[in-house]
């Protein structure tokens, strides 16, 4: 039984049609928790991102466009994994296969931290957030469509945004975290402490992704293959055929792809200087993480609401989408032209409202993909690379100018997200 157990299939091709195809709501709960554990990685992940480029501009002494480049790195890798390894791996072996692969490789990068807080090398780190993005791009090429797919299609807008909103929960988590623990008001003038702080907390994540590749290994998960998504076109169409048409014509899904790259870009911009923009507004460095954390706080709790007015009839995903994006302009055009306590609650508004944008674009834009789904969600994932353009003009504008002005760059990213 033990030697059945380790020699587990976890591949499966993807022309099979499997017992996922006709999923309930009841059936779909426990592998969909499941994969729900990883947001909180990747949002734990990211929020600690937000911190280390406001902190290495002031211990490493570097500009805020330097420091972008922790940025350009860490979303560098969802421009190149998505389209091609996470992809192939994911039609080749199934989600599972991903999922364990994606884990395998955010513990390496976590693991390089320690030689890289070591030598407090802002290159090392930079390779660093390459590996740990790539690890997560290849989680998130299988997570997201996941949630996407595996379930009931009418729900699949709210399995996403819960999901997103326990990711919220990591982001929040990290920069509460970082100001109390790594970077607090004793460790202010001694970075390396607080470097060291980081790598002993990446070494945890690291231990922690290896015990979640052994529970994937171990424990029964659907799959659910592009013929499943087939077949559940064709019942949703009633003709009892598939008629997707040809991947090159899937317009609403490149549309879905270039609003998700405008949006990403605006969403990473205002969080990597969120902090810079809070010193300018007169806060101190701890102050202003704490500050991130009420963000990133709000950010969750307004997911969990998105999800909750989701299931309303008539707060339709494209409605609450274009909403959400335009409160979102709004807010940035009023953090902008305001200063002290006022500005920093309207950049708070931002991050609010920038809650259900991702999800909903992501679902918006795999509807109707039948048997080109597993495709369509890796180049919506890759989209995610918008974060490695928008970050580096915004910090370049910092540095020649300030951090109220470069808002203006995701601003922009807000309008072609709603266009």
């Amino acid at each position: 039984k033990m030697a059945r157990r380790w020699s587990r299939k976890v591949t499966i091709k993807d022309d099979t049609i499997t017992s996922a195809a006709h999923l309930t709501l009841r059936q779909s709960l426990l592998p969909n928790l499941l994969v729900t554990t990883l947001f909180f990685l990747w949002g734990f992940a990211y929020g600690l991102l937000d911190v280390l480029n406001s902190h290495f501009q002031h211990h490493l002494s570097i500009t805020p466009a330097l420091s972008a480049l922790l940025s350009t790195s860490y979303f560098g890798a969802y421009f190149l994994l998505p389209p091609t390894l996470s992809s192939y791996t994911l039609r080749r072996c199934g989600f599972r296969a991903t999922f364990m692969l994606g884990l395998a490789i955010f513990s390496v990068g976590c693991l390089l931290f320690w030689p890289s807080g070591v030598y407090s090398s802002f290159g090392g780190f930079c390779g660093s957030m390459f590996v740990v993005g790539a690890g997560l791009a290849t989680l998130e090429t299988a997570a997201d469509p996941f949630l996407s797919i595996c379930g009931p299609p009418r729900y699949s807008e709210i399995r996403l945004n819960l999901a997103q909103a326990v990711q919220g929960v990591g982001s929040f988590v990290a920069p509460l975290l970082a100001s109390r623990v790594f970077f607090g008001k004793g460790l202010e003038e001694q970075g390396g402490e607080g470097l060291k702080n980081v790598q002993w907390v990446y070494l945890g994540v690291a231990g922690f992704d290896v015990l979640l590749v052994g529970l994937f290994w171990v424990v029964p998960m659907v799959e659910v293959t592009d013929a499943d998504m087939g077949l559940q076109e064709a019942q949703i169409g009633g003709t009892g055929r598939e008629e997707v048409g040809p991947f090159r014509r899937q317009y609403n899904l490149f549309l879905a792809v270039w609003s998700q790259f405008c949006y990403v870009g605006a969403q990473v911009a205002v969080a990597n200087y969120f902090i810079n923009f809070c010193e300018e507004a007169g806060r101190d460095r701890a102050t202003s993480s704490d500050l991130l954390a009420v963000g990133q706080g709000l950010y969750a709790f307004n997911r969990f609401l998105a999800s909750g007015l989701l299931t309303i009839p008539a707060f339709k995903p494209r409605y609450m989408l274009a909403v959400y994006l335009a409160l979102c302009f709004v807010f940035v055009t009023a953090a902008m032209n305001t200063a002290g306590t006022t500005s920093i609650a309207m950049l708070m508004l931002v991050l609010c409202f920038e809650s259900c944008c991702f999800a909903t674009i992501f679902t918006l834009g795999l509807r109707g993909l039948g048997r080109h789904t597993k495709m369509g969600g890796s180049l919506l994932v890759a989209a995610i690379s918008g974060g490695m353009v928008f970050p580096p003009m915004m910090g370049a504008v910092v540095s020649a100018r300030d951090a109220h002005t470069a808002m203006a760059i995701p601003m922009m990213g807000y309008i072609l997200a709603f266009v």
